[in-house]
């Protein structure tokens, strides 16, 4: 359909904007627009606009239909068909993820996120030889799964020559934040000429402006409106629309053109209504099955109101809307059995059983089953939404209550999936309503507890878990355990924050007590059996077997299994200081989570990889992963703790930025329900404040970071600066407390942990006993990679030396020291040894932080990457962009540094 003759009036502004976003395109930059306003406004008209002054790119499309909104990525596979010939080029796993989730191959399930970035590759490939314009029509109706994919790709836009444009009533939560233009009703004279222009006898003033006033100048409703309407309703202003909504009036005018044809040809447009693919052949394969021929077709022509050339194609969606809708429930249930009597089982099973669905009056097991297995397709493509959409109508569809409270169950899983939380709730309902055996119960346990985790940020989830887990135990051992795994993690996310009955020690009684004994021959239950002995009979009982669970662990284990095992896995290696464990599994996590695709895992396992890098050492490589975790953030609009970043800032002495994570991290802890993330920022508030040899305020941060008793990590490490602010501070007995606690977590077997115990030890005494214990802490530290907690132990060992005015030998740990802290660049931890040089009467050279860089933060994390070896595809998975927008910042970054190749990006940016 073209632009119909006065859609466009008085619409300059709007088409500006439309040619400068088409220059931008074509100049290789690319652009996001969502066109909205009400119905009728002329978002389609602008759209066809577009499409020619376009003629020079390529423009693909794409149109959301209300009756297809439970299809998964129906509307991606619209727009994403013509350009499936450039899949090839998509670098894996994206390609696998594009070829399962438009059912090319079989595969697992991707990542939404996964999947968002493999359609941007793809497009950008697309764009690659001429630019491509992508428009999106009714998007306000495309289904959840494309709206969420594309959304995604319409945020990662960067230097593809590629154009995204939607077009919507309202904007949904996919598309909030683009760049907008409202699309509002014509000015008073534009709006007056319009009418005049459909009207076929003169108007009464007063009416004409009542009917602008009315419209709001929208160009539909004054060209629909008056068709249908006598020249007396006209002049007296009778059958004009008054209190009622615009988007209804105007479908009221297209219902009266409707009700004005002959019968066949009403019935004919039911079915065209009632399928929203536009599929000629089968639409006359069902209005065969209805007794209808083809003569029924001609009058729509001259109604005005769709096309059957290439398809069909409504000419507005209220047209659709309102053919539908006036129809009896009777008549529309008859044309869907048509249609799905028409439609080839073999070929598009999804869209028969959904036809047969509607038709349906009554429970009709067969239906029923059908809808089920149109829902495991829909899960194995990644579409969750339309498969708790399949789930949900299959549920009540099912006439035997025993078969529906299964399916409703499943169906409350696939909701939770797709973040319909409240549709979940009302399925678990009926789900209790029916009979249930114990395992299906627990099933619905774990499902509440998921509910509480997500809807009343997880202080009752732990409790909620081990209820289900405990129901479990006889049903299903493999579920059982893999829930208390759940709850464990939850329990230590919870920490201080946890409901009564759902700390860690609860947590860790129940687990224990189902663990079955330490002799069972898997890492997954020697880790849910150390750690429960830990909490539940003291630290060393749960020693020997978590150093047999994290020494082989993830042998024999699927990858997803291991990506699911890993987080426990990693608090037990950082519980027990097993440092060569820690640092393989925190890299394993990182890496298995981006070649998985599991990118809502990513900020997790980038944080955990940041935390180890900050101890071993290499704050660069730390602060380059804490900007790809922003990244993901941002990309992915995960509410996650910063925890990586915390780090990072308060090792580094940036008072400024670490003093802003904190303060945030605090005031959305309690929101959360995560007291891990308040011993996390009370632990870099410690942290800092001794770098810059404030005691006293680290002593009351420390004090606050080790309330939580059963922490794992960050409560544990705080007893360390405890320790150290309470010596310096002169508060013997709080240091002597908090070492006895400190002692009781100490697994001196490990040189990580022998070393910072000696350390602190030392602090508290003196002497040649003191001497030997800052020995044995360099000794022991030195043999691990921790190079932090080496050069602090350097540090406090050379600011002894110069209390017991050996001078000499307190340059020489000085300088180590403080060599080695300028070297990771832990500013104020430097600062502070060079002020005990002095001291010393030995100078030291204040760092040079050196100038600001002339690159853009974006360039700088492509710079850092490709220096590293990484491939622009691998630059562009990891920063959420295309490679080509890698490419377009290399460039850049190339002629900033006046440089030509990648090989001398390591040189110039060391």
């Amino acid at each position: 359909m073209g632009v119909r003759p006065g859609q466009l009036a008085n619409r300059d502004a709007e088409r500006r904007v439309l040619v400068d976003l088409l220059e931008a395109v074509r100049g290789g930059e690319s652009r996001s627009l969502v066109v909205h306003g009400d119905s009728g406004v002329g978002k389609t008209a602008l759209l066809e606009y577009l499409v020619g002054e376009a003629r020079d790119c390529q423009v693909v499309r794409s149109a959301g239909v209300q009756s297809e909104m439970e299809l998964a990525f129906a509307g991606l596979h619209q727009l994403c068909a013509p350009v499936l010939d450039h899949l090839e080029l998509v670098p894996e796993p994206q390609r696998d993820a594009l070829k399962t989730t438009f059912g090319i191959t079989q595969g697992a399930v991707p990542d939404r996120f996964l999947l968002g970035l493999a359609v941007l590759s793809l497009l950008s490939e697309a764009a690659d030889k001429r630019p491509l314009v992508c428009l999106i029509d009714d998007a306000q109706w495309l289904d959840g799964a494309s709206s969420q994919v594309l959304g995604f790709v319409a945020r990662r836009l960067g230097a593809e020559s590629l154009g995204l444009v939607f077009a919507a009533r309202i904007p949904n939560q996919e598309l909030a934040g683009l760049p907008g233009l409202l699309v509002q009703g014509l000015a008073e004279d534009a709006a007056r000429k319009l009418l005049d222009s459909v009207l076929s006898a003169p108007l009464d003033a007063q009416v004409r402006d009542r009917i602008i006033i009315e419209t709001g100048g929208n160009p539909l409703a004054l060209l629909e409106l008056p068709r249908g309407l006598t020249a007396g309703e006209l002049a007296g202003g009778f059958g004009l629309p008054g209190a009622v909504a615009l988007s209804q009036s105007i479908e009221e005018s297209f219902r009266r053109r409707v009700e004005a044809l002959p019968l066949d040809t009403q019935r004919l447009l039911l079915v065209a209504a009632a399928e929203p693919v536009g599929d000629l052949g089968l639409l006359w394969r069902a209005a065969e099955r209805l007794g209808i021929d083809a003569a029924a077709a001609k009058p729509t022509h001259q109604a005005d109101l769709v096309e059957f050339s290439n398809g069909v194609r409504f000419h507005h969606p209220l047209v659709r809307s309102a053919v539908y809708r006036s129809a009896s429930a009777e008549e529309r249930q008859n044309v869907h059995r048509a249609l799905a009597d028409a439609t080839d089982e073999a070929l598009d099973p999804d869209r028969r059983a959904w036809h047969r669905a509607q038709s349906s009056a009554v429970p009709d097991e067969n239906v029923a089953a059908e809808l089920e297995s149109s829902a495991g397709r829909a899960r194995a493509r990644g579409g969750m939404a339309a498969a708790a959409a399949f789930l949900e109508r299959a549920t009540r569809l099912t006439p035997d209550p025993t078969q529906r409270a299964i399916r409703a169950i499943t169906a409350a899983e696939a909701k939770v999936g797709a973040g319909a939380l409240r549709d979940a709730m009302d399925l678990l309902a009926i789900a209790l309503a029916g009979p249930l055996n114990e395992l299906q119960r627990a099933r619905v346990d774990l499902m509440q507890a998921r509910l509480a985790f997500v809807m009343s940020r997880g202080n009752d989830a732990p409790l909620l878990l081990v209820k289900a887990a405990k129901r479990l135990e006889t049903t299903d051992p493999n579920l059982a355990r893999a829930t208390y795994r759940d709850a464990m993690i939850a329990a230590l996310f919870a920490g201080r924050l946890a409901s009564p009955g759902a700390d860690v020690p609860a947590v860790a009684e129940a687990a224990g007590q189902a663990g079955g004994g330490t002799d069972l021959g898997n890492e997954a239950d020697l880790l849910i059996a150390g750690l429960a002995a830990s909490f539940n009979h003291g630290y060393i009982s749960g020693l020997e077997i978590l150093r047999r669970a994290v020494v082989s662990f993830g042998d024999g284990m699927s990858p997803d299994e291991e990506l699911r095992w890993l987080p426990l896995a990693y608090v037990a290696t950082m519980h027990i200081r097993s440092e060569e464990r820690w640092l393989a599994l925190s890299e394993r996590w990182a890496r298995l989570s981006r070649e998985l695709g599991a990118l809502s895992e990513l900020p997790l396992a980038l944080s955990a990889r940041a935390q180890v890098l900050v101890m071993a050492g290499d704050l660069a490589a730390a602060t380059a992963l804490v900007d790809e975790i922003q990244v993901a953030v941002e990309a992915t609009e995960i509410q996650f703790p910063p925890y990586g970043a915390l780090c990072v800032a308060s090792f580094s002495g940036h008072e400024a930025e670490a003093s802003r994570l904190i303060e945030a991290t605090l005031n959305h802890a309690s929101l959360r329900g995560q007291g891990l993330a308040i011993s996390a920022a009370e632990w870099a508030r410690a942290v800092l404040n001794n770098g810059f040899s404030r005691y006293e305020d680290a002593l009351r941060a420390a004090l606050r970071a080790t309330e939580d008793r059963w922490g794992v990590g960050f409560a544990n490490w705080a007893l360390v600066e405890l320790i150290e602010a309470a010596a310096r501070t002169g508060n013997r007995d709080t240091a002597a407390e908090t070492y006895e606690r400190l002692t009781e977590v100490t697994d001196q077997r490990s040189d990580w942990a022998a070393g910072v115990h000696a350390r602190a030890h030392a602090l508290l005494i003196d002497g040649n006993e003191a001497e030997r214990l800052y020995l044995e802490s360099i000794e022991r530290l030195g043999r691990t990679p921790l190079r932090t907690e080496l050069a602090r132990a350097h540090l406090v060992y050379g600011e002894w030396l110069r209390r017991q005015r050996r001078r000499t030998d307190a340059r020489s740990e000085l300088r180590v020291a403080h060599d080695m802290l300028v070297e990771i660049g832990m500013e104020a931890f430097a600062e502070r040894a060079r002020r005990e040089l002095l001291a010393t009467g030995e100078t030291a050279r204040k760092r040079d932080v050196g100038s600001t860089t002339v690159l853009t933060p974006q360039e700088a994390q492509v710079a850092r990457m490709a220096g590293e070896g990484l491939s622009n595809p691998e630059i562009g998975a990891r920063l959420f962009i295309s490679a080509r927008t890698v490419q377009y910042h290399l460039s850049k970054v190339f002629a900033k540094l006046d440089i030509t190749s990648r090989g001398q990006l390591h040189r110039v940016l060391h």
